[in-house]
């Protein structure tokens, strides 16, 4: 199914044309959002699509049920884009997917940050002020305290029974449940990023002037209990789940106010803001400690609940691990476990989806999937293949028998870039026949599923002509000059494996004459999959080795075709009793988490909430040798580039000394 609801307010201009086009009269800068400068009448000229077209009078989009709607869908149309690699900082700030050194690189803001030029004079991927700044590009818009803001005006206005005399009290209580959500997952989105934040629960007064119309960062736990607090409101008013599929798939229900409160209170239980030391001096300018630093189990306990409430409610509404079960092709049943991986991710609407983005749809295919062979269209521009995967995300994925591969007891990896030959065994995960390195052997379906490499399997059901998945099957060729490889002038992956994971199976690659089609999908910001493992690591923290925690985990390696925990420890693992221990299964969840979330944006945040990052973002980015034209000088480790993660600063992005310096409130964060 498909939905639009967010295109309703649309009149055909892009919604930045029309923002910069719209003048913002005294009525809306009263609730302006002031952080670090007092706005101006020129300061912000800048407006969105939320009222009646040509006019900026707020009294005007609260006088009919059409208008009013469109100035909901404007509290939406601030959500992350995260099916956009441009904007999904989780994709490309940390160590998970590597771009090639080429112009695209220069201005990925993300990527800038992943090679350590994040500053306060300039931020990166700016969401504190909304600016986006790349070099002498200059993509200047309010974005989510601009939302936060818009949210409030929303509330307010819809709350007095007067405005909107055309609409019933049921759909008046949701759409302000609606609002209400949103603004609680924007003061989320922000400290997840910076820690302590503002809390803006209401919009400063139509007067307020000077020191009024500055706001200043509220401890991390106060943050948390409002957002929840926020989260329980919203709960109450918005639907169960979503009736009216073909027009409103994306908008808020009960599922998804109950998974963002799971991730909500699991954040808030990781050590990076539960009693983390590194921040116990950390006050504002009137003396008041933002972080906590006395560690509370008790956020655990909320987390656990939090997370079990939200899979109870997706469940009861038919929500599911998504498993390919179409018959109608003649696949193996390898082929089939690696579809059940990549269609969670790609099938639209899957059930497997809590919440889709209807606003941001997966829009980069192409730079996943590289040109491949047995395929008639081989034209770098249309199939780029330039997101790549280091050989250090590569390693992290399991063996075929579901533990990691230094601790796989029965194969040995060491020798990880040895070439050698596929057999008949290896005929759906590599090209019989074909020379690649060992670490592309005697691995799990999610590393056949989630990557593409050198003698790699790549099935597309265009590639599914005589009816089964083994004749005219795809594969890559990534050698120096190959399809695949290394030789085209801007288009080429610089470390030798290919995202397969988020290319739609079902998107046309082999079209004759003509370019790739490929099939969109809304963009799966939490799935189920993510709930089972978020409710596994809460049991586990409140209760060491929890049987329970075993047992959600085992129902995400199933769907990956592999024994439980405890059966794959025991006969297979040099350390067979690791699950037994506190700390031992936590490596497992986190290690299974890592997997199974794996090129989603995930890895990022969860690093930095497990403190992490200073570990895992210290080591050097490595891959094969994409140089090399034949098998022997293309399997060898090459050296990319060295990462520097400096803790703590790295851990809380910058507000940046222009907004700093402007609101005497604000305290920058440690070590900027």
């Amino acid at each position: 199914m498909e939905t639009k609801f967010l295109q309703k307010y649309d009149t055909g201009k892009s919604i930045s044309n029309k923002f910069s086009s719209m003048p913002l009269k005294k009525a809306l800068l009263a609730g302006a959002l002031i952080l670090a400068v007092a706005i101006t009448g020129t300061s912000c000229k800048k407006f969105l699509d939320v009222v009646p077209d040509n006019t900026s009078e707020i009294k005007h989009a609260f006088k009919i049920r059409n208008e009013a709607e469109k100035y909901l869908f404007t509290c939406y149309s601030f959500l992350p884009k995260n099916g956009d690699g441009w904007f999904n900082a989780g994709m490309f700030a940390g160590d998970e997917m590597w771009l090639p050194q080429n112009d695209f690189a220069h201005w990925h803001n993300a990527f800038r940050i992943a090679q350590g030029q994040q500053n306060a004079n300039a931020p990166l991927f700016d969401e504190w002020a909304g600016l986006r700044k790349g070099g002498g590009n200059f993509n200047s818009h309010l974005k989510i305290f601009m939302g936060i803001r818009h949210c409030n005006i929303f509330i307010e206005n819809m709350k007095d029974m007067s405005k909107v005399p055309d609409i019933t009290l049921t759909e008046r209580e949701r759409w302000i449940g609606e609002a209400m959500f949103l603004k609680a997952f924007y003061h989320y989105y922000l400290l997840r990023m910076y820690g302590p934040v503002p809390i803006i629960d209401q919009n400063s007064a139509e007067d307020a002037t000077g020191d009024e119309l500055y706001y200043k960062r509220m401890p991390v736990d106060d943050v948390v209990n409002y957002v929840s607090g926020v989260l329980d409101e919203a709960l109450d008013k918005v639907p169960t789940t979503i009736s009216q599929e073909n027009t409103e798939l994306g908008r808020v229900d009960k599922n998804i106010v109950l998974a963002v409160k799971a991730k909500l209170w699991l954040l808030a239980a990781s050590p990076l803001f539960n009693g983390n030391p590194d921040y116990a001096g950390f006050k504002d300018k009137d003396g008041v400690a933002l972080f906590n630093s006395t560690y509370d189990p008790l956020k655990w306990e909320k987390a656990r609940d939090a997370a079990k409430d939200a899979i109870l409610a997706a469940e009861s509404t038919g929500h599911f691990l998504y498993k390919y079960t179409d018959v109608r092709y003649k696949l193996s049943d390898t082929t089939k476990k690696q579809l059940s991986i990549r269609n969670a991710i790609t099938s639209r609407w899957n059930p497997e989806t809590v919440w889709g983005l209807s606003n941001s749809y997966f829009i980069n295919e192409a730079l996943c999937m590289p040109a491949v062979a047995r395929g008639r269209n081989t034209d770098r521009f249309q199939l780029m293949g330039v997101w790549g995967a280091p050989i250090k995300i590569a390693k992290m994925f399991y063996t075929k028998n579901g533990v990691p591969i230094e601790e796989d007891k029965t194969l040995n990896f060491s020798n990880y870039t040895e070439v050698r030959t596929a057999g008949a065994d290896d005929r759906f995960n590599i090209e019989q026949g074909y020379q690649t390195a060992r670490l592309n052997f005697d691995r799990e379906h999610r590393f056949y599923a989630d990557l593409g490499f050198d003698g790699g399997i790549w099935y597309m059901k265009d590639a599914n002509e005589q009816g089964n998945d083994v004749d005219n099957r795809f594969f890559v060729q990534a050698k120096n000059s190959e399809r695949s490889g290394f030789g085209h002038f801007t288009n080429w992956n610089h470390t030798g494996y290919f995202i397969k994971k988020l290319v739609n199976w079902e998107s046309t690659t082999n079209s004759q004459n003509q370019g790739p089609s490929w099939k969109a999908y809304p963009w799966p910001e939490i799935r189920l999959a993510d709930l089972y493992l978020m409710y596994a690591e809460a049991l586990n923290e409140v209760q060491s080795g929890s049987t329970l925690a075993i047992e959600y985990v085992d129902k995400v390696r199933d769907r990956a075709g592999l024994k439980g925990v405890v059966e794959s420890w025991t006969n297979y693992s040099n350390n067979p009793g690791k699950y037994i221990s506190q700390s031992g299964l936590r490596q497992i969840i986190q290690h299974e988490r890592l997997i199974e979330l794996a090129f989603e944006g995930q890895r990022f945040w969860d690093l930095r909430r497990w403190k992490r990052s200073g570990e895992e973002l210290n080591k050097d980015i490595t891959g094969f040798n994409i140089l090399g034209k034949t098998t022997e000088s293309y399997n060898t480790e090459r050296f990319i580039f060295s990462q520097t993660f400096i803790a703590p600063r790295d851990y809380f992005w910058p507000i940046g000394n222009y907004d700093t310096r402007r609101n005497p409130k604000l305290v920058e964060n440690l070590g900027w």
